[in-house]
């Protein structure tokens, strides 16, 4: 294996290691698209939709609201695609996020098996280490030092991870509540409602608070409130609507508040 060289316009040299890399990442890509399609229709165990309505809970967001999918692989795609050109192999950006990727990949694609399998248990595991595979790779998006993002970064690096992450930031809640289903608790009554809203109130906290320092913060917000939006359009009852649309507030208030201190609104957008 080669070892990085920087040339003298302090620009990394690729090394085998990153044509592998970039050829793992865009691989990995495709894959997940393919075995989301699996798992939505049905051919790769029972479909989601019915293993879902089985551990129904009042934060289960409505069925349109998954059609967030669609975007999210198609930016993964894009990102997977330019990364994989050759320009870009040596940039620390991909270096930074790349094998990331690929974890987030097999974690997303594992979650869509087990829970087909009505595995459900297993299928949390595999989303929280989505998630933990999504939040290291925006963390280490914009370190101190690399300076603001390009326009090309912004739209097809921040914007996808940053969309991806901040759904998977409420469907890990979701989850969570699935599984509880699962293993025995309530899917309603006074209990499953009172859970379900101090989970919403909670996640909006969290989600406002990375709102307001994370990068791409429109595009996590946006997803984010369209799971919000999906929870409310779902009907489960006033208490739990209303701290669906608490948290919704949280943050849109973060990001307003943002982006009003920011001399380039569309550039810190999605910066």
């Amino acid at each position: 294996m080669m070892t990085p060289t920087v040339t003298g316009h302090g620009r990394s040299v690729a090394t085998g290691l990153d044509a592998a890399r970039a050829v793992t990442v865009l691989l990995t890509a495709v894959a997940q698209l393919v075995v989301g399609g699996i798992g939505g229709s049905g051919l790769l165990g029972e479909p989601i939709g019915v293993v879902s309505a089985t551990y129904s809970t009042p934060i289960v967001p409505a069925p349109g609201a998954f059609a967030i999918w669609g975007p999210i692989y198609l930016g993964v795609l894009v990102l997977a695609v330019r990364q994989a050109l050759p320009s870009q192999w040596g940039r620390p950006e991909h270096r930074a996020t790349g094998w990331w990727l690929v974890g987030a990949a097999c974690a997303n694609a594992g979650w869509i098996a087990l829970f087909s399998a009505r595995l459900v248990g297993w299928a949390e595991v595999a989303i929280v280490a989505l998630l933990v595979c999504l939040a290291v790779a925006v963390s280490r998006l914009a370190p101190r030092g690399r300076g603001p993002a390009s326009p090309a970064d912004r739209w097809t690096l921040h914007g996808p991870l940053a969309l991806y992450t901040g759904w998977v930031s409420v469907a890990t809640v979701v989850g969570t509540a699935a599984t509880g289903r699962w293993v025995g608790l309530p899917g309603e009554g006074p209990v499953a409602v009172l859970a379900g809203a101090v989970a919403l109130v909670v996640t909006g906290v969290i989600a406002a608070l990375v709102t307001g320092v994370g990068p791409a913060p429109a595009a996590y917000a946006a997803a984010v409130l369209w799971a919000f939006g999906g929870v409310v359009v779902a009907g489960p009852g006033v208490a739990v609507a209303v701290t669906a649309v608490v948290g919704a507030l949280l943050v849109v208030a973060a990001l307003v508040r943002r982006l009003v201190g920011s001399p380039a609104p569309l550039a810190a957008a999605f910066g």
